[in-house]
């Protein structure tokens, strides 16, 4: 069986990113199926590997939004153990867009978590720091999990971090940090 090309390397593939990224005036171009958020963006851009050009698949996210989705696991994988029926909980929308009542089960399931989630926070179990994790045998270029302590992913944050990157000088922060829920009525 024959090794498939990665085309994140083919100088043609990369050729055409360049393009994009200029007609944008970047140096990324962004996901546009993979909705980005203030905590969140997937982007590309492109930089070195082993001496060649290349494409970086990048996700770059906050350490809060990281530290959110560790905890929530922890709490589904609990909430799995202890109700033998659990079932992921979807949330869906009734024809109005309105999110549609639990039942019974999924709300108690929904409580459960919620307290284990808030156990996890008081006791802060779950702590993050920031990262940079790179897959060199993805499908398309290379990839990179990014982690930073930021408050937003803005463009700014996303042309300094390739900036550093690519330049070697990215310091990251050995920094163990642990959030709390922020109360969204608050204010």
């Amino acid at each position: 069986m024959a090794a498939v090309e990665n085309l994140g390397f083919n100088p043609k593939v990369v050729e055409d990113y360049q393009a994009r990224m200029t007609a944008l005036g970047r140096t990324y171009v962004l996901d546009e199926e993979d909705e980005a958020s203030d905590e969140y963006a997937h982007f590309y851009f492109i930089g070195k590997f082993e001496g060649k050009d290349v494409i970086y698949d990048a996700v770059i996210y906050t350490l809060r939004l990281q530290h959110e989705s560790e905890l929530y696991e922890i709490a589904e994988h609990r909430a799995a153990k202890h109700f033998p029926e659990y079932k992921k909980i979807t949330y869906d929308e009734d024809e109005n867009g309105n999110l549609e009542t639990l039942d019974p089960l999924e709300e108690e399931i929904g409580l459960f978590m919620a307290e284990v989630i808030m156990e996890l926070e008081e006791d802060e179990t779950v702590k993050v720091k920031e990262h940079v994790d790179m897959d060199e045998n993805a499908e398309f270029g290379v990839s990179l999990d990014v982690g930073l302590h930021v408050e937003q992913i803005t463009d700014k944050i996303i042309e300094k971090f390739i900036r550093d990157f690519n330049e070697d000088t990215l310091k990251l922060d050995p920094t163990l940090y642990s959030y709390q829920t922020e109360d969204q009525e608050a204010g």
